[in-house]
């Protein structure tokens, strides 16, 4: 079997412009979480925690649009929103807290090695994903 090197590209839209779904993984499939994007089919990763499926998945995503290009195909524009999500959500909002939380919330991040925005990503994420859970029958 001969095995093709693919050069990595540069993505015409960044990965924070396609929609993403973090999915639990049951103990029988592993366990940890899977990354899915809606847009690029095919195009999935995981990791032991929703921070890990989050990195594995920008790479995954880097290899996807990278395959892509090296076949000559197109590269389709972010598009997927929600059903329930009217008007499209442009995935980006502010939010004020207080200082000594936001200190702490920086300290965390740069001790874990990430930035700020995706240690809030993933506590957001996990809290939302420990919601749904409960909401399940």
């Amino acid at each position: 079997m001969r095995i093709k090197e693919i050069k990595a590209v540069k993505a015409p839209y960044p990965f924070e412009s396609y929609a993403h779904v973090i999915s639990p993984l049951s103990p029988e499939e592993g366990g940890g979480f899977l990354i899915s994007f809606p847009d690029l089919p095919g195009c999935m990763s995981d990791g032991e925690t929703i921070e890990e499926a989050i990195q594995n998945g920008r790479d995954a995503f880097l290899g996807w649009i990278s395959a892509q290009a090296d076949m000559g195909r197109e590269i389709p524009k972010p598009a997927y929103r929600a059903p329930e999500a009217e008007p499209p959500m442009s995935g980006k909002f502010v939010q004020r807290v207080p200082k000594t939380l936001h200190a702490k919330l920086a300290a965390l991040a740069r001790q874990e090695g990430v930035s700020l925005n995706t240690l809030v990503l993933t506590f957001i994420a996990e809290g939302v994903g420990t919601r749904d859970e409960k909401s399940r029958p």
